[in-house]
Parts: C-alpha cells; structure tokens; sequence
C-alpha cells in the first residue's frame, strides 16, 4: 500500500538542504507556530502554514528532533531571505533514496508512490505549482505517497552511508546496492538530529529511548481522510546508533485523531520484546541460567 508519509521524509530534505548548501546545520531558525506569506491580491488574506506547536529558536539537529514544519518549510521552499532547496532539487534528492519508485521487492503488487512535483500536478490537477505546494512536499504531505519498505530502504541508505539495498524476503541471501554517493560529514549531521529524536528534552521518539541499546529515529503523522479526521503514524529509524545494523519502519494506517498510542510508542514495545525475546538483534547476549 503507498500512504502519506508526513514528518519522516524530513532527515532527507535536511540532507538535500546540506548537500545544496542553502543552509548551515548551527544556523537557528525561530518557530513561533507559523510562518504567514502575504497575499497580493488580497492583503486581508495572507496565507499561513502552521507548524504543530511553537518550537522556538532550533538549529538543524534540533528541528530534526522536534519535527518542526516551520523549519522545513523554510529550507524547502525559502522564507524571509532564507534560500529554499526548491521543488525540483527536492524531489531528485527523494528518488535518489528510492522514494516514489519501486524497490524490487519480491513480493506482489508493490506500488511506486508519488514524489509531488510541477509536472505530476500539471498532469493530475492542470494547475500550477505554488509555494505552498514545495511547502507541504518538505513535510511529506500535499499528494505524496510512498510505501512502507519503501521508506525502511530509503531510512537503511541513510543509515549505511548511501547504499541503497534491494529488500527481499529471502533467508540468507544478500541484497544488492547501488552507491547514491551521499556526503558522510552531511549524513553525520542528520544521525545526530535523529538521536536528538530519542534522547533529547522534546524530541518526539521519546518512547524509543533505552540503556541497552542506543536508537535513532524520526516520528511521522500524516493527516488524511476527509477533514483531516485521521492520521497515519509512523516511527522510522536504525540502530545501533554507533554502528548501524538494522533500519526499522512501522506505520499505522488511519488512526483516530484522538488517538493517543502513536507508532514511537508502539515501537518502543516492540523492541522491548526484542529486548527479552530476540536480544541477538539488540547486541544483547542473552542471559544464561547457572546450573545447580
């Protein structure tokens, strides 16, 4: 199934906004809740796009953590004489990872997604891409739609170096990779807003935080149905956060809005079982009863 991914995307626009060089990682950015673009033709009506909450002064490592959407709109599409990365750089930095495109997966019926651009609304809608479009595309939303093992190759590239790896379901066979040629300083960068995620005050993977095992994610809530009524959840990430091993991805299909179990925290039981039941995949040694 391909679904809306919302605040996931964001460690790869952070990496595009490095890799362009629009934006170093230690400028601060100030959230107050949104950022509002006058309007024109009707000054009255100025159009405004919110962020969850107001975050405050962050830098990279920061907005990363706290998922801001005023941060990401603002090195996506450009604001208040900050340079955006632009719809078109975007979008190629999101293929690059394999999103909106097949994985090669052997398993049936797997669809490609869409990576929103002018040429795909022109198509679809036979209008014209506006700011406000490369606004909503830098937070994963607007007509954006990517599958789940699409998004755990895409976090396992992020994770690697830049290999991206062809998943399979097959036991004790290796996958190929492609080199996408990713910059090691700029992907540090984004490893360490992904930490921040888990163990950082604010950080919004809270619930994956643990003294086993260090953990580094990014959180996601994509708002759909009719009047945005509910949301899809995600958790994504890889560890261990020194070495990375493995990427994980969970998502969960249209929830309430009121739902409060989002998928960090349900991430976080899954590991906690791993923690007692599959510690191998942790780097725990399992524990070994004594005989009498």
């Amino acid at each position: 199934g391909a679904y809306t991914p919302g605040s996931i995307v964001k460690p790869f626009v952070a990496y595009s906004a490095l890799e362009e060089q629009i934006i170093s990682p230690e400028k601060t950015i100030v959230s107050t809740g949104e950022i509002v673009i006058p309007n024109p033709y009707n000054p009255s009506n100025p159009s405004i796009f919110r962020d969850w909450r107001a975050h405050g002064a962050m830098t990279m490592r920061e907005a990363i953590a706290f998922s801001s959407n005023v941060y990401f709109y603002i090195i996506g599409g450009g604001f208040d004489g900050q340079e955006g990365i632009g719809i078109t750089k975007m979008a190629e930095n999101y293929r690059k990872f394999g999103i909106g495109q097949k994985t090669g997966v052997n398993l049936a019926q797997e669809q490609a997604g869409i990576v929103p651009d002018p040429a795909w609304k022109t198509e679809v809608f036979d209008d014209d891409w506006r700011l406000g479009d490369t606004y909503f595309t830098a937070i994963g939303q607007f007509g954006f739609l990517t599958t789940p093992i699409q998004m755990l190759r895409a976090y396992a590239a992020l994770a690697n170096g830049g290999i991206l790896l062809t998943p399979h379901v097959e036991k004790g066979r290796i996958s190929e990779g492609e080199d996408i040629g990713l910059n090691s300083e700029y992907v540090q960068i984004v490893h360490e807003g992904m930490r921040k995620t888990v163990n950082f005050p604010g950080g919004t993977a809270r619930a994956l935080e643990r003294n086993d095992i260090a953990i580094a994610a990014k959180s996601g809530t994509a708002e759909v149905g009719a009047g945005n009524a509910y949301v899809n959840s995600w958790a994504a990430g890889f560890w261990p956060y020194e070495e990375p091993k493995y990427a994980f991805i969970m998502m969960m299909d249209r929830a309430p809005r009121s739902n409060s179990l989002g998928a960090t925290r349900i991430m976080g039981d899954v590991v906690e079982w791993m923690a007692e039941n599959r510690p191998e995949y942790l780097g725990i040694e399992p524990e070994v009863e004594e005989e009498n």
